[in-house]
């Protein structure tokens, strides 16, 4: 297993993108990915439907004190925020929302920086508010990498702008560039 940790962020505009990243990856990638996308608890389709089409990769929503492994990509549940823990392992709250969301990126993306540091990537999509930014910017501060989907390239360029302007930014890159980075970086691991 790869010790890399793959946090996707992201609300209006990025299921698009990130379906497209997902099922350019291959069934045996190494590393843990979660995604967090803003959604309503009374949506029609289900986030972990949406992003399992065309997914090579195992898709399935996050329970709590799951402890997730390769080869699977975990969705955030609606109306939860979702932390990662020291212990290798997910915890859900129904703490007060962030920027009107929960689960809100910035409490994933925070989380994350600090159980994995320079090991977590974290990528922040399309959307339509500052989520992501602040949570971004720990994951830098603690060493990760950081990644903002081209505001150009965005349905909703205020998320990923937001990120960019507060300097959370390593690299703005296209979906498809994205997805070549994740692969590289699975070649490493």
């Amino acid at each position: 297993m790869s010790d890399f940790r793959v946090f996707i962020g992201g609300s209006a505009g990025s299921i698009a993108p990130i379906s497209s990243i997902l099922s350019s990856l291959p069934a045996d990638f190494n590393m843990i990915i979660t995604v967090v996308i803003h959604s309503s608890a009374d949506s029609k389709t289900s986030m972990t439907e949406a992003l399992a089409n065309n997914c090579k990769l195992t898709v399935i929503e996050i329970s709590d004190k799951e402890h997730p492994i390769p080869n699977t990509v975990y969705v955030a549940p609606s109306g939860y925020h979702l932390y990662a823990e020291n212990n290798n392992q997910f915890s859900l709250s129904v703490d007060k929302k962030v920027h009107f969301s929960r689960p809100a990126i910035d409490v994933t993306f925070t989380s994350a920086a600090e159980v994995f540091g320079k090991y977590c990537i974290a990528i922040l999509f399309s959307g339509a508010n500052e989520d992501g930014a602040e949570g971004l910017l720990n994951v830098k501060r603690h060493g990760g990498l950081t990644i903002v989907q081209s505001p150009a390239s965005s349905a909703v360029s205020i998320m990923p702008q937001s990120a960019i302007d507060n300097g959370a930014a390593s690299k703005v890159l296209l979906p498809i560039e994205i997805s070549d980075l994740l692969l590289n970086y699975n070649d490493l691991a």
